[in-house]
């Protein structure tokens, strides 16, 4: 009987195409012979012509049922995290009695709608997908809005690819395909087995409080006071250290769930603060929040972030929903990586030792996809984790 075998490779070359090829081959060393159903690359480096070569590159001599991948500004493969520099990384699976679809979503626009074609319907079978976007074109969040009454809730991992300086940059995989706008994506149904969990890695500060007062992105009043002077007290109570981090950056969580008594790990959906004005007291959201809403102000570093991912992972595996890991699926923030912890490898050296397998390849994303609250969301300075049983 076949069964669940999962391969990553990590190769780094002065040609793009070399290293997508000692990746490709990397990831199909772990899969004893087998021809993989679906397959992931990753591209990072050189011009956007070089990453499409390498992406066609990789797919072609991995020769898998499937292939979806990316342009990135990093990578991650064989425990190991690449930024700024050319690297290919390739995620293989064999999964036996599971069925793969794939997509390509076109964005169409007129003066007044956006429409989103392309959508794959429903099956009653589906288990969860994976989309991958371009950030110029994608109009991610209004889709993932939309997705419930489209794919049923179904469950996203993913994120918006990275690295591109101009618009018509990134390069999207889809088997024989390269496309420059738009999302690729698939859905597996069928006998899978996986799970995804986003880790946003913040710590709340200050307490929970009711929003109160609104003006379209602008959060005006909070437990009766104005959002501003809420915002600065909270502040005002933190060390030195605390207060310097909240200054460099604040952001707000939201409750997944206003009804709640009490908030813990994984219940606000983190949002950062782009604003404030002191002629109203407001601070600005890139969302609207409704009124009756529970809010918390909340920290990111890189303890926070450690910690968060880690309990994260600590949930899903004690969860029971599989045995053991036969390997995942990263997306990490391109904001994280060296740019947050000392090392570009942290979070796949915590993924491989929270799931307890070495089978962990994946990007760094301008934007990652993932549920929270039994919805999709796009995140930001988050890192999206599909694990396979």
């Amino acid at each position: 009987m076949r069964k669940t075998l999962i391969g990553d490779g990590l190769a780094e070359a002065d040609m793009l195409d070399d290293a997508a090829l000692v990746a490709a081959q990397s990831a199909l060393s772990r899969l004893g012979g087998e021809v993989p159903d679906l397959a992931f690359v990753f591209v990072s480096g050189g011009t956007p012509d070089e990453a499409a070569s390498a992406l066609l590159a990789a797919r072609e001599h991995l020769g898998a049922r499937t292939v979806i991948g990316c342009s990135a500004d990093g990578v991650m493969g064989r425990g190991r995290g690449v930024e700024g520099r050319a690297c290919v990384s390739v995620w293989a699976a064999v999964l036996p009695e599971v069925t793969v679809r794939s997509f390509h979503l076109e964005v169409m626009r007129d003066a007044e709608t956006t429409a989103v074609m392309g959508t794959p319907s429903a099956r009653s079978t589906d288990v969860v997908g994976v989309l991958l976007g371009d950030p110029w074109s994608f109009p991610a969040e209004g889709f993932l809005q939309g997705l419930p009454n489209v794919l049923h809730g179904l469950p996203l991992a993913g994120g918006m690819a990275s690295g591109s300086t101009y618009r018509g940059d990134t390069r999207l995989l889809l088997n024989e395909h390269i496309y420059d706008r738009g999302a690729v994506g698939i859905v597996l149904g069928g006998a899978v087995s996986a799970q995804v969990v986003v880790s946003q890695g913040c710590r709340p500060v200050g307490q929970p409080m009711a929003v109160t007062a609104v003006d379209g992105l602008r959060i005006r009043g909070l437990a009766s006071r104005s959002a501003l002077d809420q915002a600065i007290d909270v502040v005002d109570s933190l060390d030195d250290e605390d207060r310097a981090m909240a200054i460099a950056g604040l952001q707000l969580g939201i409750a997944l769930d206003e009804y709640s008594e009490e908030h813990e790990h994984g219940d606000f959906l983190v949002r950062s603060i782009l604003g404030a004005d002191r002629a109203d007291g407001s601070i600005a959201l890139g969302q609207a929040v409704p009124v009756g809403s529970t809010v918390q102000f909340q920290l990111r570093d890189e303890a926070a972030a450690h910690t968060d991912l880690s309990q994260t992972l600590s949930s899903l595996r004690d969860g029971g929903m599989f045995e053991q890991c036969a390997g995942a699926l990263l997306i990490a923030s391109n904001g994280r990586g060296q740019g947050l912890f000392a090392s570009a490898d942290h979070d796949i050296e915590v993924v491989r030792l929270g799931l307890g397998t070495d089978r962990v390849a994946g990007f760094f994303a301008d934007g990652e996809i993932g549920p929270a609250g039994g919805r999709n969301h796009l995140h930001g300075n988050s890192a999206t984790v599909l694990a396979f049983g």
